[in-house]
């Protein structure tokens, strides 16, 4: 039975030059879940991060021991929280989950929305000037949660799955279509007619179809 191993939150705080709140950290008790996130959770910059859409951030533990193996030891891979997740579990990755899974977390309900697409405060948060793009190529993004009842989480909460609206529609499967088979036209359709993924993802779907052309991810991944 998955079991939630580390609830985490942050509040917004200096990272480089800019703000951010990617540092988060795990609390002991109970918080309540509501449409736009965990109360006592923050985000800098409301434009990119946050919203109904991407109001809860999940990330395997298990990918940390692949990046300490990648990257070396460094102060974010010591512990949760180091990609800005609010969710930390084992036993869940990017192959096994899919748009659209429902699970009950506490008294809450959550919907899986969208893969993470990662920025360029990885970068200052690990220390590694290309960590978003290597993020982004591995596929180890961790994805996110819109809430359809807002209730009570607390870490040791059981994941219980409710629904399964598009199952063959993984996270992974999702990033092949984004990031490395960009322009199969036949995944193109299939992601613009994606009911339970944002519209503005599919709208890549849709403007890769009429223009055959792959937008430019350079000033996300590298500010």
């Amino acid at each position: 039975m998955l079991r939630l191993d580390h609830l985490l939150v942050g509040q917004v705080a200096p990272l480089g030059q800019t703000l951010s709140g990617i540092a988060k950290a795990p609390v002991a008790g109970p918080l309540r879940l509501t449409p736009t996130g965990f109360e006592g959770d923050a985000q800098a910059d409301a434009r990119v991060h946050g919203g109904p859409d991407k109001a809860v951030h999940h990330y395997p533990f298990e990918h940390y021991e692949l990046w300490r193996a990648e990257l070396g030891a460094r102060p974010a891979l010591a512990a949760p929280g180091g990609f800005g997740e609010n969710l930390s579990t084992r036993g869940l990755d990017e192959t096994q989950v899919a748009i659209g899974d429902v699970f009950r977390l506490g008294s809450a309900v959550i919907e899986v929305s969208q893969g993470r697409q990662p920025c360029w405060k990885l970068n200052l948060r690990l220390d590694v000037p290309d960590m978003a793009q290597k993020v982004q190529s591995t596929g180890r993004t961790g994805w996110y949660y819109r809430v359809l009842e807002p209730g009570l989480v607390a870490p040791g909460d059981r994941f219980e799955l409710q629904d399964r609206r598009s199952p063959d529609w993984t996270i992974h499967r999702l990033w092949r279509t984004l990031y490395v088979d960009t322009l199969n036209r036949e995944e193109l359709a299939a992601m613009a007619a994606l009911e339970h993924l944002p519209e503005s993802w599919r709208k890549y779907a849709r403007r890769r179809l009429e223009t055959r052309r792959v937008e430019d991810w350079s000033a996300r991944l590298g500010g």
